[in-house]
């Protein structure tokens, strides 16, 4: 008799779940043309203040959070990104940068589901949590290249400060453990499948937010 194959650890179960919808963001045609240097920065400041009000939901939790066994783990400073966020968008639109800032319908529905998972349902608020900054420290750093590259940002300065993590001297490693963490998360097999649908959500959202964009910078050229 053949002996069962052990479960794949979750870790690598979200991953593969969410490939296609990863796969999709990756090909939205806001982000396609924006890797492609084929838009203005009008564009990446943009889809800088969007991701503003993502990160501001992500991080601006309820403190109870931070005690919970599920997402508690997850709540590391070197990943906070706000704070980079606000400088970039110093140097991208003056200091007065808030006034008559407005989030795009998606960027609100999706900053609103963050926001209620961080509130009602910490499993759920991993699902973002993962989505988010595991991207940010992998295929995010293409993003910077581009606009380093395009729109004239020195090496890892203002303008790209969001997406250089300074207190992560290792980010495969870090990649590592929190990978660890998230096959660790005390969760039943039924709660796992419901991270893995709020995983799959969290795609749809960031995904609906490129639409947008697009709308409002398609390629004319």
């Amino acid at each position: 008799m053949t002996a069962s194959r052990p479960p794949a650890p979750f870790s690598t179960a979200l991953r593969t779940a969410t490939h296609d919808q990863h796969t999709e963001a990756e090909n939205a045609p806001f982000m396609s043309h924006l890797l492609g240097g084929r838009l203005g920065v009008a564009a990446y400041r943009r889809y800088t203040e969007q991701l503003w009000y993502v990160y501001r939901a992500l991080e601006d939790v309820p403190a109870s959070l931070a005690a919970d066994p599920v997402a508690g783990p997850f709540l590391r400073p070197e990943l906070l990104r706000t704070p980079e966020l606000e400088r970039d968008l110093t140097h991208l639109s003056g200091p007065a940068w808030r006034t008559g800032l407005t989030p795009l319908p998606a960027t609100a529905a999706y900053a609103a589901r963050i926001a209620a998972c961080a509130r009602d349902w910490p499993a759920g608020y991993v699902a973002h949590h993962y989505t988010r900054y595991l991207g940010d420290l992998s295929g995010g750093q293409a993003i910077r290249g581009t606009a380093e590259k395009t729109w004239g940002f020195a090496r890892k300065g203002d303008g790209v400060r969001f997406y250089v993590f300074e207190q992560i001297a290792n980010p495969a490693a870090f990649k590592r453990a929190y990978r660890a963490l998230l096959d660790a998360l005390p969760l039943n097999d039924l709660e796992k499948h419901r991270v893995l649908d709020e995983c799959r959500h969290a795609f749809t959202l960031n995904t609906a937010v490129f639409h947008a964009l697009h709308h409002e910078f398609p390629l004319t050229a």
